[in-house]
């Protein structure tokens, strides 16, 4: 898997271009001619988006970073700071912590004992959470207030690098409204709901990434989708080749996954689903897993 990377990888650096022009059409013309068509273009433009970010964060396009962070600085998702995705999601990248309610920033469990202790409500809440249909329509309400009471809590502990996330999400923010005030045709308040739409549809590709298991390998999912959401995602639905290539680009991750499907079938314990549409059958309405974390240890 390691050769020597070319200055530019035209594939990525191309969809960035589209997300872009995407984008544009989106916002300016889509939604002025009819203003759900361009919602829904918009809307996509911002989960690609959201996609090529992690490509970045993970060394693509260029050869230096910096320039490749360049790319992606107008935050066209608004909610999560690039700086704070980047932090957090290479944290997750190691995969003993996998899962790991307190040691995985993306775990969707939780410890036990602090599930026992939660309210009716809550319970309930983050139960239809672990719905498909669930963590759709609330997922990204339910992510965004956890995320950021953490990153409040930290800041408030003086942590710097947490604050600097925060605030160098101010100008990014600000080019994108700056950008929607002068130029586009759709508005602010349906813009919004396209940002949340599209963490919406983010939370598909994350719903069952990983899952409790005993061995750290056998944590990590292979959907063998080829549809639109396989290619909105950019593949990362062939999520263990990722975690064991994180710095395979997008368009190659097929490839390795052809050339290899029983040596990757085999390192993740046979965690597969065949589509996005097995999924959406099986669990769109039936929680995949419990939340508190089936295999935490009891003190």
């Amino acid at each position: 898997m390691r050769e020597r990377r070319p200055l530019i990888e035209w594939p990525t650096f191309s969809l960035l271009v589209l997300c872009y022009a995407s984008f544009a059409l989106g916002t300016m013309w889509a939604s002025a001619v009819w203003l759900p068509f361009g919602m829904l273009v918009t809307t996509l433009a911002i989960v690609l988006h959201s996609s090529l970010t992690h490509e970045v964060v993970h060394g693509h396009p260029f050869r230096h970073q910096l320039l490749s962070e360049a790319t992606v600085f107008p935050v066209l998702g608004l909610f999560i700071p690039y700086l704070r995705f980047k932090d957090t999601h290479l944290d997750h990248h190691q995969d003993s912590k996998l899962t790991d309610p307190y040691d995985d920033p993306e775990s969707n469990y939780m410890d036990p004992e602090v599930w026992a202790q939660l309210s009716a409500l809550c319970k309930v809440t983050l139960t239809v959470n672990n719905t498909l249909l669930g963590r759709i329509l609330f997922g990204p309400a339910i992510g965004q207030v956890c995320f950021m009471s953490c990153d409040l809590k930290d800041i408030l502990r003086g942590n710097r690098r947490v604050l600097l996330g925060w605030l160098l999400h101010i100008p990014s923010l600000a080019l994108v409204f700056w950008f929607l005030f002068s130029f586009a045709s759709l508005p602010i308040w349906a813009y919004l709901i396209c940002a949340y739409l599209a963490y919406g549809i983010l939370k598909i590709r994350t719903f069952l990434e990983h899952q409790a298991h005993e061995k750290y390998r056998g944590r990590t999912v292979i959907i063998e989708d080829h549809g639109p959401l396989a290619w909105l995602f950019l593949y990362n639905s062939l999520h263990v080749v990722h975690h064991m290539h994180p710095k395979l680009p997008w368009y190659r991750l097929p490839v390795a996954f052809r050339d290899n499907r029983e040596r990757y079938l085999g390192r993740n314990d046979g965690y597969y689903y065949s589509s996005y549409w097995t999924i959406l059958r099986l669990y769109f309405l039936r929680p995949k897993d419990p939340v508190p974390h089936p295999l935490w240890p009891k003190s």
